[in-house]
């Protein structure tokens, strides 16, 4: 398999407590990191560009779909042979990106992190709310899809850039531009036969709950939940 550069991807909004110091221990297997700045008005994305990521900056919010779409482009049109996303809000380790790296090179095509594998995952602080929504949701999935998903929602992925130049895979439709994104290409890569592994990988959340999370608990999960349910139901492609 021809392999080459990889680089990270992290969709920024307000998280300048956390951007610069996640950019500086990033591991040597990635190539470039690109910082997608989504609106930002903290400073963050100076802070970042300072750091040493190239920062993209989108002219208003648009979602974190939209977010990782401009961060893949970057990476493809920097000739990259994957990308790694992860989060801008300190939940996930850049240390840590090397285990996702390590089964692309193996030959997997997408590689989905899971804080719930007992090789490697481990939680912290998750409240138990969302830890219910997390395990519901990935239970309809996995009934879905077939695949032994155990933490569909973990935003800390890698995958091959090529199996974007398949054309049943559209992530330029607008509708993707907020958290459907992730979930579309989630199925659609197990819908087309791919070969998709999960790796064991930490999350970690501030203490006491609190301001955990952007999601909001109904738009934005239905935003999650929907391209699910509607490429199930062939009502998208």
């Amino acid at each position: 398999m021809d392999q080459g550069t990889i680089a990270a991807i992290l969709p920024l909004f307000n998280e300048r407590h956390w951007i610069e110091g996640l950019i500086r221990r990033m591991p040597a297997q990635i190539a470039e990191t690109f910082v997608v700045d989504d609106g930002s008005d903290d400073g963050g994305p100076e802070l970042a560009r300072a750091a040493g990521a190239k920062v993209i900056c989108h002219p208003g919010r648009r979602g974190v779909g939209a977010a990782i779409r401009t961060g893949i482009d970057a990476a493809r049109a920097g000739g990259h042979w994957a990308v790694v996303v992860m989060a801008a809000n300190g939940k996930d380790d850049p240390a840590e990106a090397p285990r996702l790296i390590d089964q692309l090179q193996r030959g997997y095509d997408y590689v989905q992190g899971s804080r719930y594998l007992e090789a490697g995952g481990a939680s912290l602080n998750l409240p138990r709310g969302r830890d219910l929504m997390i395990r519901g949701y990935t239970l309809m999935f996995r009934l879905l899809t077939g695949f032994p998903a155990s933490d569909v929602t973990n935003g800390f992925r890698a995958y091959r850039l090529s199996i974007l130049d398949d054309p049943r895979i559209r992530l330029d439709q607008s509708w993707l531009d907020r958290y459907e994104l992730e979930y579309y290409l989630h199925w659609k890569v197990i819908e087309l036969g791919y070969k998709v592994v999960e790796v064991g990988v930490s999350k970690t959340y501030p203490k006491g709950g609190g301001n955990y999370s952007k999601i909001r608990r109904v738009r934005d999960w239905w935003s999650i939940v929907r391209p699910t349910l509607l490429l199930w139901l062939r009502l998208r492609s």
